[in-house]
């Protein structure tokens, strides 16, 4: 890859091109905004930028659109009618935004790939890029029955590069597990700050006594805003179905305070501790690696079957080729995957109709 285009120079499109610029990649920045093209330049973040679209993507191995989710469908729409050859984006809700680019350009949506890094910053813009933002970050690409392999190998190698893991998932799947992850915990730290707030009107000693543990689970409370609204409307269904959970549990855990039981609130602290002790912390080492070999038919959606199944398994893929059959009747998925857990991926693969070859690799 010589050539980038990134749609969108703040903070996401900014550190994606300081990364790829760290690789001797060759980027051009657009932006409508005069003011951040001139930033990005004196920022280094990318080598070119021009608030023209045409020129831009004309010739690009690749093109990043890193703008506000509700701008991202028809911003992918102009790069696919401009000619590009590869899109993805990195915007956090992932069913909206395919959707709408694969029924607006459906003869060209195979060129899109949907993606969103699980990475961020509290800094605001260009002047918080950081070209190691994304080093063991997770990655979420969302391809479909409709992506091109070629393209999605290409994002895929893209997105390894900048030192993030790729996983796959459903665009449907996606929105739902982020829902939890991600925008439900930003209203819930946000809402929290705000009745601290609120409160330190009539307490003013309330905010000195915020401690470790108010200022972690209110950190992020103090990101951009601007990003927030759009984000909401976008996943409104996934986040108010995980809200409505989410009052719920509180519903439960006010009823044991109220009622004194001490004995279910030591299992809730006891079981939340486990887990919050488990979470993965970066990418973890992949350790033995497998090969696995899987011949797959000359169809549509083949790839992205193969691939949100893993990433649904939670399989660590190393690596993924497509070998094309001379025949022109098919060809063979090869992937290289951690041996840890991927004879469920195995299993899964068989109920699916597939056959899997196996190889352990030194």
């Amino acid at each position: 890859m010589e050539r980038v285009t990134v749609v969108g120079t703040g903070l996401i499109g900014g550190s994606v091109g300081a990364a790829l610029r760290r690789r001797g990649v060759e980027v051009t920045g657009v932006d409508s905004d005069a003011h951040r093209r001139a930033e990005a330049l004196e920022r280094e973040v990318v080598d070119h930028a021009t608030g023209e679209l045409g020129r831009a993507v004309e010739g690009a191995d690749l093109v990043v659109v890193a703008v506000p989710v509700g701008a991202v469908g028809p911003a992918v729409a102009s790069v696919l009618d401009l000619g590009a050859d590869a899109v993805t984006d990195v915007g956090s809700v992932k069913a909206p935004v395919v959707d709408a680019v694969e029924r607006a350009r459906p003869d060209l949506g195979a060129r899109f790939v949907g993606g969103h890094p699980m990475a961020g910053s509290e800094q605001e813009g260009v002047a918080g890029a950081d070209p190691d933002l994304f080093v063991g970050a997770t990655w979420v690409l969302t391809p479909t029955g409709r992506t091109d392999p070629g393209v999605y190998s290409l994002v895929r190698s893209f997105v390894a590069g900048l030192g993030a893991e790729p996983v796959a998932l459903t665009p449907g799947d996606h929105d739902a597990l982020v829902a939890v992850v991600s925008h439900v915990p930003q209203l819930a730290a946000t809402t929290l700050m705000d009745l601290a707030s609120t409160r330190a009107v009539e307490h003013a000693a309330l905010l000195r006594l915020a401690a470790g543990g108010f200022r972690d689970m209110t950190r992020i409370a103090a990101g951009d805003p601007a990003i927030w609204p759009d984000i909401c409307v976008a996943n409104r269904d996934a986040i108010v179905e995980t809200l409505d959970a989410y009052l719920l549990a509180l519903g439960r855990v006010r009823d044991s305070v109220a009622a004194g039981r001490s004995d279910e609130l030591l299992h809730l602290l006891e079981s939340a501790r486990a887990a919050r002790r488990s979470l993965p912390v970066g990418v973890e080492a992949a350790g033995p690696l497998v090969e696995l070999r899987i011949p797959v038919a000359d169809r549509p959606g083949v790839l992205a079957e193969v691939t949100t199944l893993a990433g649904r398994l939670g399989v660590n893929i190393a690596d993924l080729e497509i070998a094309h059959s001379m025949e022109g009747t098919g060809g063979v998925v090869v992937l290289v995957a951690a041996r840890r857990g991927v004879e469920r991926f195995e299993d899964a693969l068989a109920a699916a109709g597939y056959t899997v070859a196996r190889s352990d690799l030194p």
